[in-house]
């Protein structure tokens, strides 16, 4: 089934859906009939139409994430060998593809340098972090940081994002793998490890995305997702454990920051009887959830987020999301039969 079909169908299915006061303004209609979904200030109409391209001659695998680029363009990366890389403008129309060479193609970060504008790639089946132009030129490709001593084999390392400072440093989470958060600076060069698999508070089981947060320009930080625990975890630029955000329910993946909010894809409603079960959540400056699209409205019972859940079949594992500069969110999907991303349109 493709997206466009599928979408129409959940479309009028998640009528049915909707059976409780719990799920409230989780989903509407306009008179156009247009699909509403979210909460509060951040409320979205969802765009059935938006970049689908033909499959014969652009296909998709999973679609792990996107970013904006300097032109406002949008790239997404698929683990599909065909074209691992696809640029579209906003209005969702193709500009160009590249890459065949990343079967584990995962994260995917914007970094600039000089005005000049790089993409740092995780791939989890090559074992590598690889640097490139951002129209295909390999800058370098990194390996597993042997010289740790906290990986025995390459195949222990399968890193799953990175994330870029002012500087040039990287931070890279290896989310797959062993758990560790390794610090390198723009040549490459490791200066730090730390976290690892394990429940404490400096540990993590998934460490899926990380995401540098400079809203707080005298105190910076490191935001890493704990996905398989329901965590927000925030760390020092050091790699010292500072705080958590629990977000019940939420299978979280990579954090995005824009402005002074924090947006996540939800891979899946913990509790859910149906895997593909995901949301997106937005976090204020407060770490507060203030919308769901996809999902319960946000509550809270002295002072803690109660369980978010799925209410609308919508989306399919969301994956990622991208946020551009009119305020829209495009989400990438995986596993969600080979179809292309989504966007919502803020209202």
């Amino acid at each position: 089934m493709n997206r466009k079909t599928f979408l129409k169908q959940s479309s009028c299915a998640s009528l049915g859906i909707l059976l409780s006061s719990l799920y409230s303004n989780a989903f509407s209609f306009s008179d156009k009939k247009d699909v509403i979904i979210g909460h509060g200030t951040h409320r979205y109409k969802v765009d059935m139409n938006w970049g689908n391209l033909d499959p014969t001659r652009t296909p998709v695998k999973d679609c792990h994430e996107m970013v904006q680029d300097s032109k406002g363009r949008i790239v997404l990366l698929t683990n599909h060998t065909k074209n691992n890389i696809i640029i579209y403008d906003k209005s969702g129309k193709l500009l160009e593809t590249w890459g065949t060479g990343f079967p584990g193609g995962h994260g995917l970060t914007l970094c600039k340098e000089n005005g000049e504008d790089f993409l740092l790639i995780t791939d989890y089946e090559r074992h590598q972090i690889i640097k490139t132009t951002i129209d295909g030129k390999i800058v370098f490709e990194l390996d597993y940081p042997k010289d740790t001593g906290k990986y025995d084999r390459k195949e222990d390392f399968k890193p799953t994002e990175t994330t870029v400072l002012e500087n040039g440093d990287f931070y890279v989470a290896d989310g797959y793998g062993n758990q560790y958060i390794t610090h390198y600076n723009h040549k490459g060069e490791l200066l730090n490890i730390f976290g690892g698999r394990g429940t404490g508070d400096s540990q993590f089981l998934n460490a899926h995305g990380i995401c540098y947060d400079n809203r707080d320009k005298d105190n910076p930080s490191l935001l890493i997702t704990a996905r398989e625990m329901n965590i927000l975890k925030r760390f020092s630029l050091d790699g010292d454990y500072l705080s958590s955000v629990p977000v019940p329910g939420a299978l979280i993946c990579r954090p995005v920051v824009h402005k002074n909010h924090i947006y996540f894809a939800v891979l899946k409603s913990k509790n859910a009887p149906n895997s593909d079960s995901g949301f997106l959540l937005i976090m204020n400056h407060k770490n507060q959830v203030v919308s769901c699209p996809g999902a319960t409205a946000p509550t809270y019972q002295d002072q803690n987020l109660e369980e978010l859940y799925q209410t609308i079949r919508l989306f399919q594992h969301p994956h990622d999301v991208c946020i551009d500069d009119d305020e829209n969110v495009y989400v990438a999907q995986w596993n969600s039969g080979q179809t292309y991303p989504i966007k919502l349109i803020r209202t």
